[in-house]
């Protein structure tokens, strides 16, 4: 059970052609950072299409919390009157993140280097993940923290009073690690740099420099070096956020297993360190096509269309890819049952700390449902049945994970016999509109009575 609501148990069901527009929440790693850097600006930053969900809300409260102005004016419209880099007042209230690590993270960062002093807390998934992982690099400024064994929240962490600018080789492939670096730089003399062997998604980057800092990128031979300069002065901006590509997965994946189905999804973000699913399901057989291709505030966008896609196979994803679609791959898996064939997926165990272990929670779903998992501390292999030979007819356990319960609910709607989800509240945390929104183009999803 969230901390942010009671369980809600959903139930899917076989279901006729999905037909027509899924207009998807805005994208939320855009929307997280739109508000952490509008609140470190001096002036008002104009924010349009910001996500609306518990995730990107607790951010905008932090931010309140820290002193900034953050207001909603209604239909998606936000601004925020920063503080300035630095300009952060210490939170009376312990700052609660709920179910998002990428906003805790984030935040962590952006307040590193300011001296103040931050508790944490989630709810009971964030309060099992790993925050080491963004702590230890936030010492090397200076910072400190102390937090539950095995560096979890809930957490305090003591902004560093006389920063010092670092340079960090992010050891596993990580954007929020590598974020929380670059936002803690912001306010540390000199020049602050991030080494990534393995580039991830770079709204951070851009959006950085769309703010006025002073950021260089070079690929080396050491890997992707990221350079910022310290303690600038950021200029508000007007932002308009693209629909998120996470978001659109369980539309599109849906569309490509539920027979005679034609779903548009219009204004998605293509930035190439968030595409890989696309690439993948391409791969895979898919009937997808981009349409009006453009660019908005700096990030390719495109609408894009996807049809039943009847001769789907197994694939061998790269290793390398997993970090443009990290949070893609439990859908993926349920694309992967309805194939032909193994489909492998090497180099994920950055999903074992997700906000659940989602190789292992997919894989115990995807079992009970009939279907055959291979797995390893690193990969997972899931047997494809090929359409219409899912049996389905389970329910599973979505570990207060948001993907987890869309990813099965996806399953239901092409499955011989329904799928039911034990909890599906925790999808309000990043796409609040999915139940309407899948039932609007034809799905069967209905929730279940206590």
């Amino acid at each position: 059970m969230s901390s942010h609501a009671t369980p809600i148990p959903m139930m899917s069901s076989a279901c006729g052609p999905l037909q027509g527009q899924a207009h998807v929440p805005g994208d939320k790693s855009i929307s997280h950072r739109s508000l952490i850097l509008g609140a470190m600006c001096i002036g008002e930053t104009r924010i349009t299409g910001l996500l609306e969900g518990d995730d990107v809300l607790d951010t905008a409260k932090a931010m309140r919390a820290f002193g900034a102005e953050v207001t909603d004016h209604g239909g998606g419209q936000w601004s925020v009157r920063g503080v300035g880099v630095g300009g952060f007042a210490e939170p009376d209230q312990v700052i609660d993140c709920g179910n998002s690590g990428t906003g805790v993270r984030l935040i962590m960062g952006a307040m590193a280097t300011t001296p103040i002093t931050v508790t944490f807390t989630g709810d009971a998934s964030l309060n099992g993940r790993p925050m080491g992982r963004v702590t230890d690099p936030l010492a090397l400024f200076g910072t400190r923290s102390v937090g539950r064994a095995g560096g979890r929240l809930p957490m305090t962490l003591v902004g560093a009073a006389d920063p010092v600018p670092v340079r960090y080789v992010v050891p596993v492939p990580s954007a929020q690690v590598k974020s929380a670096v670059l936002l803690a730089g912001l306010n540390a003399p000199g020049q602050t740099v991030v080494i990534e062997k393995e580039a991830t998604r770079d709204h951070t980057e851009r959006m950085l420099q769309g703010f006025g800092a002073t950021l260089t990128v070079e690929d080396t031979d050491e890997g992707r070096v990221i350079t910022l300069t310290g303690q600038p002065e950021l200029q508000p901006q007007d932002i308009v956020v693209p629909r998120d590509p996470s978001s659109a997965a369980f539309p599109v994946c849906a569309a490509l297993i539920v027979p005679g189905s034609d779903v548009l999804v219009p204004n998605i973000g293509l930035n190439p360190t968030r595409a890989g699913l696309f690439t993948t399901l391409q791969e895979m057989g898919a009937d997808l096509t981009f349409e009006n291709l453009r660019s908005e505030g700096g990030e390719p966008v495109a609408d894009l269309r996807a049809r039943y896609s009847p001769d789907l196979r197994g694939i061998t994803v790269p290793a390398e890819r997993a970090a443009s679609m990290i949070d893609e791959y439990p859908v993926l898996s349920v694309v992967a049952a309805f194939a032909q064939g193994l489909t492998d997926r090497p180099g994920v165990k950055e999903l074992r700390v997700k906000e659940s272990d989602r190789i292992d929670a997919m894989a115990q779903g995807l079992r009970a449902a009939g279907v055959t998992v291979d797995e390893g501390p690193d990969w997972w292999r899931v047997t494809g049945l090929g359409h219409g030979h899912v049996p389905g007819g389970v329910t599973v356990a979505s570990r207060l994970d948001h993907r987890i319960a869309m990813a099965f609910l996806v399953m239901g709607m092409a499955a011989q016999n329904p799928v039911t989800v034990d909890d599906a509240a925790p999808i309000t945390t990043s796409f609040p509109i999915f139940e309407p929104l899948m039932n609007d183009l034809g799905a069967q999803i209905a929730r279940i009575s206590a």
